[in-house]
C-alpha cells in the first residue's frame, strides 16, 4: 500500500489522481501547505522542506512531484500512464513533466509565495508581476505543444495530462494570473480531463 502526505489545493491532489489511475490501494495521511501551520514530523523526516507530495511504501519513499509521476508511471506499467523506455514519446514525456516542474511550477511559486524571491517587502509586488507574465510565457508554450492533439502526446492519455490538468486548477482570478479563455486548446484539454473518473473523485467532489 502507498501513503500520500495529502493537502487540498496542492500537487499532491495529481499524485493521488495517479493512484487511483492505476488502482493501487493508497491511504492518505493529512498535512498542510500553509506556511503557520507545523508539518508531521514523520513528513520533514522525508522532506525538510515541509512541501507535497511525499509518497511512502514500506520503508522507502520520495518527494517532488514530477520525481513521483515518474517513478509511479514507470512501476506500474500496466497502468499506460507512461512511454516505456523504449518508446517514441518517451522523450517528450520526460521533456515536457520537466517543463511542467521546472517552468510552469515556478512561475506560480513567484506569485504564491512572493517571499521566496524577494528581499523586501517593497519588492514583493515585483516578484508578483514577473510571475504572471511568466506564467503567460509558460502557458503560451503548453497551448502550442497540445494544438491539434487530444491528450499531450498526442491520441494516449498519460501521467503528463494529470499533471497539466492540475496545473490548470492553480491559476487563479485572485492572483490575475492569466485564465484558461486566453488558451483554448488548454481549455479543450481541461474539459475533456474532467470527465476522466479519477480527475472528478479527486478535484470535483
Amino acid at each position: 500500500m502507498y501513503q500520500l502526505y495529502y493537502a487540498e489545493g496542492s500537487a499532491s491532489m495529481g499524485i493521488r489522481v495517479l493512484l487511483e489511475e492505476i488502482g493501487a490501494p493508497y491511504e492518505l495521511l493529512p498535512t498542510t501547505i500553509e506556511m503557520d501551520k507545523p508539518r508531521p514530523s514523520s513528513q520533514l523526516e522525508i522532506n525538510p522542506n515541509g512541501w507535497v507530495p511525499v509518497l511512502v511504501w514500506g520503508d522507502r519513499a520520495m518527494y517532488e512531484a514530477a520525481a513521483i509521476t515518474i517513478f509511479l508511471g514507470d512501476q506500474h506499467p500496466e497502468a499506460g500512464l507512461a512511454p516505456t523506455f523504449n518508446d517514441a514519446g518517451r522523450e517528450l514525456y520526460l521533456q515536457t513533466l520537466v517543463y511542467f516542474s521546472s517552468s510552469v511550477q515556478n512561475a506560480f511559486q513567484l506569485t504564491y509565495y512572493p517571499g521566496r524571491f524577494a528581499d523586501t517587502p517593497e519588492t514583493l509586488s515585483s516578484a508578483e508581476k514577473r510571475g504572471v507574465r511568466r506564467l503567460r510565457e509558460t502557458w503560451g508554450v503548453v497551448e502550442q505543444q497540445v494544438t491539434g492533439k487530444t491528450w499531450v502526446l498526442g491520441d494516449r492519455f498519460s501521467a503528463a495530462d494529470v499533471y497539466l490538468f492540475m496545473l490548470t486548477t492553480w491559476l487563479s482570478p485572485a492572483k490575475i494570473h492569466p485564465q484558461l479563455g486566453e488558451f483554448p486548446n488548454v481549455k479543450r484539454f481541461a474539459e475533456a480531463a474532467e470527465q476522466r473518473s479519477s480527475i472528478a473523485k479527486v478535484y470535483l467532489t
